[in-house]
């Protein structure tokens, strides 16, 4: 379960992020763009997200994600409840959030080991089958 104070850590942990306060909302920003804001009550938070590719993720998983308010439509954002998210699945949002308001020489190195950590996931979840698979055969 992810929580707002996951959501900090890993913002600002991220080059050129701060943290700023605006119309009483936490936002993590570099520079004027923000790329992550945490709703008032800290249970969910938007975050940039390709337009167009907003429609088939809320459409995934409909109880994580859901539309920005209308006035954010024309942006590009997406909101997630905090409580659904596991660690690496929050990393993968924020990350890829930042990723979109900073110089893509700067993000191309975090993204490689975020898509380098999700391949040795896969590796071992792939193992796993087998090794279970071939346990009951002796």
């Amino acid at each position: 379960m992810a929580t707002a104070q996951d959501v900090r850590r890993l913002a600002l942990s991220l080059p050129r992020t701060e943290e700023a306060l605006v119309r009483d909302r936490v936002k993590f920003r570099v520079g004027r763009l923000v790329y992550v804001a945490l709703s008032p009550d800290e249970r969910s938070m938007g975050f940039a997200f390709p337009r167009e590719e907003r429609a088939a993720l809320i459409a995934s998983e409909p109880e994580k994600f859901s539309m920005p308010v209308p006035s954010d439509e024309r942006f590009n954002w997406v909101r997630v409840r905090l409580a659904p998210l596991d660690g690496d699945e929050l990393t993968e949002l924020v990350v890829g959030a930042w990723a979109m308001v900073v110089p893509k020489r700067l993000s191309a190195d975090r993204l490689a080991q975020l898509e380098a950590k999700a391949a040795r996931r896969c590796g071992e979840s792939a193992a796993r089958p087998e090794e279970k698979d071939g346990a009951g055969d002796d």
